[in-house]
């Protein structure tokens, strides 16, 4: 086992491409190509943490957040950032860090959270512009399949809940092979005339690599022509926050109860109920108030985030009710779902959950 294969499993999941400009996911430190004794999976790889993944022999430590978010001029240990680099570099141990390609993705940090309450009807509340391509691509007839099945398979023909979309249309190819050429089917030196199917699939824009590699795999001439299209439109699995429904309406202080008891916190920061039954929900796991405009849009009733300042609460303007659980606390369950992914593709494999708490915040009552 490689560092590199717990890489390529998380990014099948969540495609760093998925992560916003400002992010800094990926491998920060150690060497994708060492061999992997075990895998460590936590909200934040401060240093007890690194400290952690030596005495339980894991050399590899997955984290939600990035531990170098922006550049660094000095490592010299003054702060908790140098000290975690230290720790790490000095026991060789990796850091890979999944944040917003993992916040990003409908099955993500927020569709783990819509899981715990049951929703609906899910869908990104700003879905992500730009994120899709359309590849054309033409193949002899009796190879189309063959094609279809080798871009489905690389990721291609995705439109929501359905898979294997495309579009297929007949036509007639021409080509004339030249010096040094090993034409398919026609002669060298003499045009060919030969029917074909178009065919057309939408991609994510990071699948494109991979997509190429199998069309070429798959399809029979020896040069094969393709075309690929920049898309405008959203991707309907990509996007910031999630808004859903409740299978059934309840009452709005039954529903806050319900937040206090899947999230296990202390209080709730909350603004004014409104006296309306609760059905439409929206998520943010961390900082989300740059969605309150979104969650108004939506018509939601309750929106679940953290780190809401003073004066945002009152954006809220008695049209939904707006819940700060904590940033940690609202994504606590990201450790679960990095677990689950990790154990999955490699079931005998020592993958553990971090024992120890990295949440700064304290609460006295």
């Amino acid at each position: 086992m490689k560092i590199e294969e717990i890489i390529s499993c998380l990014e099948a999941v969540a495609n760093p491409d998925c992560q916003e400009g400002y992010d800094n996911a990926g491998l920060l430190t150690g060497n994708a190509k060492s061999a992997c004794s075990g895998v460590l999976i936590t909200l934040d790889a401060t240093e007890p943490v690194i400290l952690e993944a030596v005495a339980r022999k894991c050399n590899i430590v997955v984290a939600h957040h990035p531990i170098i978010f922006s550049g660094l001029k000095k490592i010299n240990g003054k702060n908790y950032v140098e000290k975690s680099i230290i720790a790490a570099i000095k026991n060789d141990i990796a850091i890979y860090a999944i944040h917003t390609n993992l916040d990003n993705i409908l099955q993500g940090v927020n569709g783990k959270i819509a899981d715990k309450f049951g929703l609906i009807n899910r869908q990104p509340m700003i879905p992500r512009p730009d994120t899709l391509k359309k590849l054309f691509t033409f193949v002899p007839e009796a190879h189309a399949e063959k094609v279809r099945n080798a871009v489905f398979s690389a990721g291609a023909g995705h439109i929501g809940n359905y898979t294997e979309a495309s579009f297929s249309g007949e036509g007639t190819g021409s080509f004339k092979a030249g010096p040094g050429a090993n034409p398919f089917i026609g002669s060298q030196g003499e045009r060919h005339y030969e029917k074909e199917i178009k065919i057309e699939v939408i991609f994510p824009s990071y699948r494109e690599q991979a997509i190429i590699h199998e069309l070429k795999k798959a399809h029979p001439y020896e040069e094969v022509a393709y075309d690929i299209v920049e898309l405008i439109n959203s991707h309907p699995g990509i996007g910031s926050g999630l808004a859903g429904e409740l299978p059934e309406a309840i009452e709005e202080k039954t529903f806050l109860a319900k937040i206090k008891e899947i999230f296990r916190v202390p209080v709730i920061r909350y603004t004014r109920l409104n006296n309306r039954p609760v059905k439409k929900i929206a998520i943010c796991g961390g900082a989300g108030s740059f969605l309150i405009p979104k969650a108004l849009v939506l018509g939601v009733d309750f929106f679940i985030t953290s780190d809401i300042k003073y004066h945002e609460f009152f954006d809220a303007n008695d049209r939904l009710v707006i819940t700060d659980i904590g940033h940690f606390e609202s994504e606590q369950f990201t450790i679960d779902l990095l677990y689950d992914i990790l154990r999955e593709k490699f079931p005998n494999f020592a993958v553990l959950k971090s024992g120890i708490g990295t949440n700064p915040v304290n609460y006295y009552f």
